[in-house]
């Protein structure tokens, strides 16, 4: 697969992550909307934001610089994940299909960080 078909794949993959956690943290309690909702939220579109630089740069270690700074956003989004299932804000199943989302992701990410070392 091409490179464009990755960075294209990835980013739908991202843009499901944003439908799904949307949907999900509409359900949240009022307490937290404006604490770990917006917490959620401010990571999500800071690793868009992060996802499109990378795949509009044209220079690797500029590249290399937005999909570490990508990981960091999804690294903080796993966490906001667990403390929504540890607080019980989402059910077993919400966890399950969050935390595949984000793994799939963080892998294709992981995969993208080391073709750009290679180089």
């Amino acid at each position: 697969m091409s490179k464009t078909n990755n960075n294209l794949l990835i980013y739908q993959k991202y843009m499901n992550l944003i439908y799904y956690t949307n949907d999900i943290v509409r359900k949240y309690p009022k307490a937290e909307k404006f604490t770990l909702v917006e917490e959620i939220k401010r990571s999500l579109y800071s690793g868009l934001r992060m996802l499109m630089y990378a795949i509009k740069s044209y220079s690797i270690p500029d590249k290399l610089k937005y999909l570490k700074e990508l990981d960091i956003c999804l690294s903080l989004l796993k966490v906001h994940v667990r403390l929504s299932y540890r607080y019980k804000y989402i059910t077993d199943k919400n966890y399950s299909a969050w935390s595949a989302l984000l793994t799939d992701i963080c892998n294709m990410l992981g995969g993208w960080i080391n073709s750009c070392q290679k180089r």
